[in-house]
């Protein structure tokens, strides 16, 4: 089959799309994946050296100052649903119609398109021209179940109730969104933002098993397939000889990072950076601790922390004891890989959502707000994980199972028993 993938947002939610590509081309389809993405890494030339054609377009063009606001002011929000509100607004809608061109070019040039579930201008463009679409959450806080909902399970009385409240939020604050950009594609607005992220042909749930079972009511359509990932140097890189030697002078260091939430602005950048230093001092432990510009903020490494601009997770995290991080998808689920604890210091609600199972699953404790964590908090939050042989067995035994998985052979064949496999003709949807 000819199929075009789209996805957009940051390092997170290029790499399952990465790894999806690359699945697909290996199992004989013709590929091509469209990105927009916050941090401007060099995605067309990983994607040539897995053999995938990527093309990138433009993400919107901020100064530094305005993306700093964006971002502080997004964490700051205590409301989930204005957070999610402020990243459409900010983030996608001012490059909705480049998202949208390039969506209706896949959908007019491919037998099948696939895109991330917050992608509305390919799930519209899809509609439109009547080209089957499949839908991918690398989360399974936004799809409806009876039997949970991210902020807890309170019965199947009150999940039903909870989700018909969540879905109502949706559509008062997100859907005007999707809505606008279908009127002017002369359509009709969208029944409802949750069905709008699913596909009715097949939506795949990028989460590994171990953590997200699939849910009994969930409908034939929806598939968890597994964490969508593919270690790869070309994708990685190395272990810097830095690095290595950092490693083997001492007891294993926890890793420190925020990922793409770590601030860009210098003195953002600062603060965070000492925010996290004087943690790691307080808890006692050596540290690697990840900042792009920590050498402009003028921090200086010691036997005791190692100050890195970025490192290979999948290589490093099993050399580490814990892995403190933001709760981004990527991220936990390279920790819970790995086989090791985390702590969780959240920016936003899907970020708390991956905290709050990290401890259902035993493998973390509490998460942390970053709008209102301190050093001496984490300190006590690095001091309990590291404090607990139970929590490390129970990382281990998570991490194990996880290893036995394989996400993208798994979206693979689900894709090719839906759609038909390699060379076979695409039924109707």
């Amino acid at each position: 089959m000819k199929i075009g993938l789209q996805t957009w947002g940051s390092h997170g939610d290029m790499r399952p799309f990465l790894a999806l590509a690359h699945g697909l081309r290996v199992a004989g389809h013709d590929v091509t994946l469209v990105i927009s993405t916050f941090d401007g890494a060099a995605y067309a030339g990983t994607g040539a050296a897995l053999g995938v054609t990527v093309r990138v377009l433009a993400f919107p063009d901020m100064a530094p100052d305005q993306a700093v606001r964006m971002t502080r002011d997004i964490y700051r929000t205590a409301d989930p649903m204005r957070q999610v509100e402020a990243i459409l607004r900010l983030g996608m809608a001012p490059v909705e119609d480049e998202l949208f061109a390039a969506a209706r070019a896949l959908c007019a040039d491919c037998d099948l398109v696939i895109g991330h579930h917050f992608l509305y201008p390919l799930q519209t463009a899809a509609e439109q021209a009547g080209c089957p679409y499949v839908s991918v959450f690398l989360s399974h806080a936004g799809v409806p179940s009876a039997f949970g909902h991210p902020l807890g399970d309170f019965g199947r009385t009150g999940n039903r109730l909870l989700w018909w409240l969540t879905r109502r939020a949706f559509n008062r604050v997100l859907k005007p969104w999707p809505d606008r950009l279908r009127q002017r594609a002369g359509m009709a607005p969208a029944a409802d933002m949750v069905d709008l992220w699913m596909s009715p042909s097949l939506t795949l749930v990028g989460v590994s098993p171990t953590i997200c079972a699939r849910q009994p009511d969930w409908p034939d359509t929806v598939q968890v397939c597994g964490f969508l990932d593919m270690p790869n140097i070309d994708v990685e890189g190395a272990i810097a000889p830095a690095l290595a030697g950092f490693l083997a002078a001492g007891e294993a260091p926890i890793y420190m990072t925020l990922g793409s939430w770590t601030p860009g602005d210098t003195d953002e950048q600062r603060a965070t950076l000492q925010l996290l230093t004087e943690a790691a001092r307080l808890a006692g432990c050596r540290a690697i601790i990840q900042g792009p510009s920590w050498q402009d903020c003028g921090f200086m490494a010691d036997e005791r922390i190692l100050y890195v601009n970025a490192a290979p997770h999948h290589a490093i995290f099993p050399r580490c004891r814990a892995i403190l991080h933001h709760g981004g998808a990527g991220t936990t689920q390279a920790a819970t890989l790995a086989g090791r604890p985390s702590i969780v210091v959240a920016h936003i609600g899907e970020q708390e959502h991956w905290g709050k199972e990290l401890r259902r699953l035993g493998v973390a404790g509490k998460p942390v707000k970053r709008r209102s964590t301190s050093a001496r908090q984490l300190a006590r939050k690095i001091k309990d994980v590291l404090a607990s042989p139970a929590m490390a067995a129970r990382a281990e035994t998570v991490g194990a199972a996880m290893r036995q998985e394989d996400g993208v052979a798994a979206a693979v064949a689900l894709i090719e028993r839906r759609f038909g496999g390699a060379g076979y003709p695409v039924p109707d949807a």
